[in-house]
């Protein structure tokens, strides 16, 4: 996007100012108390979006633009990323209804990586803001966070449907990745991305077709007629069509897992709160079993450069 700072990516801002709200908020770390808690968990999920919605505009170079209590959460949202001198920011209800779903869809599922990484930090007994802070250090990784960054880049790559056979080609003898596909958990078709595939249609209602649609569309259709990819349950996943509603909205790629964030940030303090409230919760502690060498000499450092 033009007149993006790339140096200010604004998942690091994010994951910095959700761990300094634990300073901003001291009487976080009292999570044996329900009410406390309470709090903490509301005030977490209300300032996700202004968190990042600033983050975005910052890296814009662009004035914040605080909260209007007159809107939805996700209107609201939509207002902080996009207003300009307008007196009130409207945006389309379809829009707003697209990234809700996808705020939903988002919200949690198994153990994956942040998610664990959030039980792991919070059986500490951590306050609330630092374990989630863990969670978005770990989304900010390219092999969680970047799924949807890489769909499109595959879809660019592909650049047409008359190029779509030669690149499945491609992926059945190993030379290509096909991103967007399979999952570790939905064994079979990932019910989220019908979901998003219908909240496709209606953004680009409102924001006309990407070009990429076309090809995405076609790509799903071979795959799911293929008995390669049928055989080994490589299915469209959440991942395949989101990037291509965040870009129709205008964010940039490094925008893609901001929105993630906010979305997961329900699940993440679903996890948190289930396990400070579970008295058989223990610290998180892998076990380790060293593997090397255990006959090896040891040679004082007086004669290793002798």
């Amino acid at each position: 996007m033009e007149g993006f700072r790339y140096d200010a990516h604004p998942m690091g801002m994010l994951m910095a100012s959700v761990g300094a709200l634990s300073t901003f908020y001291p009487d976080a770390r009292n999570i044996s108390d329900a009410d406390n808690r309470h709090m903490q968990i509301v005030r977490m999920i209300a300032k996700m979006p202004t968190l990042g919605a600033w983050s975005f505009r910052h890296a814009q170079g662009k004035p914040f633009v605080y909260p209007d209590n007159e809107l939805g959460y996700t209107a609201n949202f939509l207002s902080m990323l996009f207003k300009m001198s307008e007196r009130k920011f409207e945006a389309d209800e379809r829009l707003v209804k697209a990234l809700d779903v996808l705020f939903i869809l988002h919200a949690d599922h198994e153990q994956n990586c942040s998610t664990n990484a959030v039980r792991s930090v919070g059986s500490s007994q951590v306050d609330p803001y630092s374990a989630v802070a863990a969670g978005v250090a770990a989304l900010y990784g390219p092999l969680h966070g970047g799924a949807n960054e890489a769909v499109l880049r595959m879809l660019r790559r592909i650049g047409s449907k008359e190029n779509i056979p030669s690149f499945i080609e491609g992926v059945k003898n190993g030379n290509e990745k096909l991103m967007g596909f399979g999952h570790r958990v939905y064994k079979n078709y990932d019910p989220r991305a019908k979901i998003i595939k219908k909240a496709c249609d209606d953004v680009f209602e409102v924001t006309g077709v990407n070009p990429l649609l076309e090809i995405a569309q076609e790509l799903e259709k071979i795959a799911l007629e293929d008995e390669y990819f049928v055989s080994r349950k490589l299915y469209p996943n959440v991942d395949f069509y989101s990037g291509l509603i965040y870009e129709a909205f205008q964010f940039p790629p490094e925008m893609f897992t901001v929105l993630f964030a906010i979305g997961r940030t329900p699940g993440w303090l679903a996890q948190w709160l289930e396990l400070v409230q579970d008295k058989e919760q223990k610290i998180a502690r892998p076990k380790q079993i060293y593997t090397g060498d255990r006959t090896l000499d040891f040679v004082p450092a007086s004669e290793r450069w002798a």
